[in-house]
């Protein structure tokens, strides 16, 4: 059994059990396999069955993660937790924070705010140790109908065919072959499905090594994200605090470029270099303590075929700013409905070329973000670091100066305006947020006069969203076999506080077309069919 330092906490082991596939030796079927049952694998396992599509999800594995590893999970990422029926339980075990404060040496120069804005149901960020995290995602699996979870099955050979992927699958008690009509890779960085299809990385590692560690200790620190360039305790490199459930702290040490990682894991020099940072009076225990290098990269294309990369799989981000799982579950979240719609022949193949399309741009997105981070947390030359030091410098007076300072960008949606399945505006607004290629932007209202949630009330379809009564005799509004629903504000809404109509600009008539991943497809001033219908076939890859 696994076991923290923390609170004997144990980690759950599952039952293997022979697939059907092994015991009649006859190969099955399946819509979708998932090879994969980490954050992002489990989170599609619950999105294809929120759309009604029976998944395989395979592992090689029978427990849950060892360590904290990812830990900070962003508002969107509890958003699409939420419409999976888990992001309360989550946002609850975990632990809430939005304040993150930045030293320099031995002075605090700047703090900021991550969510300034109130009224969103979901908070700014949540930390949550990966283990606690995949133990709530397998839970929630369990209690869905539609999702086979297969512990200790590995994938050993992948063949692609023209209407189908062929698969040997590797268990204790020998292999089977199995079929499925797509795959979804999220077998992580090391990914032997990218593997086995010859389709590798491009990007770069950077030199410098990071200690991470997981501690176990009573303190009064707040709960905050604390990082310090060149403190008093760790000279002339950086550190990262943070806050875990249990009494556990993650604490992230930058090593150098010249470090060795079998030295600098040994317990002795761990504990000298914490005891150094919190002071001898504090008493602590190590859990977990694990060395990495930063890495920028991504699969050249995110479809090969029939199989599909997403999370680690697909692209690689450095861990400051944690973009790598919020990336992961945002992937599953853009394309589960995608594969439904083509499963079922609602929308053609080329719709699944967007997930290409938008999630390649987030990808490249946060390695940009990334590799800025780094860039900066670990100058490459005497002159990056005069320059670097000068900024923060100016952070602590100067309020023009905080946005230059990049102890790692945290993570945010990626917009998808430039998207094929996007409708540009073609009437003024005044709502940026809730622009077309946004997610939309949650608010506070009323349902059958009782408190509710925007994003509650979309649900995992599309919607069409109109403030005031242009909608109540609706014409046919399907493109194929794909209907909207419309919810009308004023009449299946109720905005008592006028956040909504001030976060999406609602005036009477105002009428937003919603995708199934609740991102924004296209907004208008009046209610026109026409162009509902337009917009709509847009989205499906069919204009």
């Amino acid at each position: 059994m696994l076991e923290t330092a923390s609170d004997n906490w144990t980690a759950p082991r599952f039952d293997w059990r022979a697939a059907p596939e092994q015991l009649s030796g006859q190969p099955v079927r399946h819509p979708v396999l998932i090879v994969g049952a980490g954050p992002v694998g489990l989170s599609a396992a619950l999105d294809c069955a929120a759309h009604g599509l029976p998944v395989v999800l395979i592992d090689d594995n029978d427990t849950v993660s060892v360590g904290s590893r990812a830990l900070c999970y962003a508002k969107r990422t509890l958003e699409v937790w939420n419409r999976l029926g888990c992001g309360d339980r989550i946002a609850e075990e975990g632990v809430r924070w939005q304040i993150g404060k930045v030293f320099f040496r031995d002075e605090m120069i700047y703090q900021f705010d991550l969510l300034p804005q109130p009224d969103h149901r979901m908070p700014a960020m949540v930390n949550l140790q990966q283990y606690h995290l995949e133990a709530a995602l397998v839970e929630r699996c369990q209690q869905k109908a539609g999702i086979d979870l297969r512990w200790r099955h590995k994938l050993v050979a992948i063949e692609q065919r023209p209407d189908h992927v062929g698969l040997t699958i590797e268990t204790p008690e020998g292999r089977y072959q199995t079929e499925a009509s797509w795959v979804m890779a999220c077998d992580g960085a090391a990914s032997d499905t990218r593997s086995m299809l010859d389709a590798p990385f491009t990007g770069q590692f950077f030199q410098d090594r990071f200690l991470i560690a997981d501690v176990v200790m009573k303190a009064d620190f707040p709960t905050e994200r604390w990082f310090w360039f060149d403190p008093p305790f760790h000279p002339g490199q950086s550190a990262l605090l943070h806050k875990q459930r249990d009494r556990i702290w993650r604490i992230d040490f930058q090593l150098g470029w010249d470090a060795d990682p079998v030295e600098e894991r040994k317990p002795e020099r761990v504990r000298a270099r914490i005891a150094q940072m919190l002071g001898p009076e504090v008493a602590f225990e190590l859990e977990w303590v694990s060395i990495y290098q930063f890495a920028c990269r991504r699969i050249d294309r995110f479809r090969q075929g029939r199989v599909l990369f997403a999370g680690d799989s697909a692209h690689q981000v450095s861990p400051f700013g944690a973009r790598g799982a919020n990336s992961g579950v945002q992937d599953v979240d853009n394309l589960a409905w995608k594969l439904q719609l083509v499963i079922e022949g609602a929308a053609p193949p080329a719709l699944l070329e967007s997930y290409h399309d938008e999630r390649s741009l987030a990808a490249d997105d946060n390695i940009r973000h990334s590799t800025r981070s780094t860039d900066f947390i670990t100058p490459k030359s005497d002159s990056s670091r005069l320059f670097r030091n000068a900024v923060l410098e100016l952070a602590r007076d100067h309020a023009f100066a905080r946005p230059l300072v990049n102890s790692g960008r945290l993570s945010m949606p990626t917009r998808y305006s430039g998207s094929s399945l996007v409708s540009p505006d073609i009437d003024p607004f005044d709502a940026d947020e809730a622009a077309p290629g946004c997610n939309c932007p949650d608010a506070p209202l009323q349902v059958g006069g009782r408190p509710g949630w925007l994003l509650d009330q979309l649900g995992g379809g599309f919607v069409l969203l109109v403030f005031g009564e242009a909608a109540l005799a609706l014409p046919d509004l399907a493109v194929g076999s794909v209907h909207p629903r419309v919810l009308v504000v004023g009449r299946d809404l109720v905005d008592t506080r006028g956040v909504l109509s001030t976060r999406y600009d609602g005036r009477p008539g105002t009428t937003y077309l919603i995708r199934p991943d609740q991102y924004v497809a296209a907004r208008w001033r009046e209610f026109d069919p026409a162009r509902i219908r337009a917009a709509l076939a847009r989205s499906l890859a069919m204009a």
